[in-house]
């Protein structure tokens, strides 16, 4: 599975209250909504400028703080194609995977606001096309590819109804 996009790049030690303002809390249970501030904190166009399937680009620690689980549901119903970060804070990375938001630890250094990028999710690298390099990653499990492919960990158990990912 490939994805292309652009980057678009944030810092270090982006909390969950950067991607969901913890101001706009009464929007919660109208995450459409909440999507149109996703990373509003953070940068205050990103959702204005970014286009489905574009990616989120950050250093170390992405998704820090409070357990919010519609911190990452709001990014993927914003159109993020991908999170792509040096480390996660673990709350935020399960919270991901729950919904089927492809999260890819790597190294970010090589990558700039505004690079056009393809992903290979099961080959394991990042394609910066716009500097003309590849960044490793390690490949995804054949169970987290088809966990992502389904939508996440909760909608496995609701068609599946178990655990079994075989």
């Amino acid at each position: 599975m490939e994805l292309k996009g652009k980057a678009f790049k944030f810092g270090d030690d982006i909390s969950t209250d950067h991607i969901a303002p913890g101001r706009l809390f009464h929007l919660r249970s109208n995450l459409p909504e909440l999507a149109k501030h996703v990373l509003e904190d953070a940068d205050s166009t990103f959702a204005s400028k970014m286009n489905k399937g574009d990616f989120v680009v950050a250093g170390n620690n992405f998704g820090l703080g409070s357990s919010r689980e519609h911190a990452p549901q709001i990014i993927k119903i914003a159109g993020v194609g991908a999170v792509l970060a040096k480390s996660f804070a673990r709350i935020f990375y399960r919270n991901a995977i729950n919904i089927g938001l492809l999260l890819i630890e790597c190294d970010t250094d090589k990558i700039e606001a505004g690079d056009e990028l393809k992903i290979d999710i099961k080959e394991g690298y990042v394609e910066n096309l716009t500097k003309k390099i590849k960044i490793p990653f390690t490949p995804l499990p054949n169970v987290m590819i088809k966990l992502l492919n389904e939508g996440g960990l909760i909608e496995h158990i609701k068609k599946h109804g178990d655990f079994d990912l075989v």
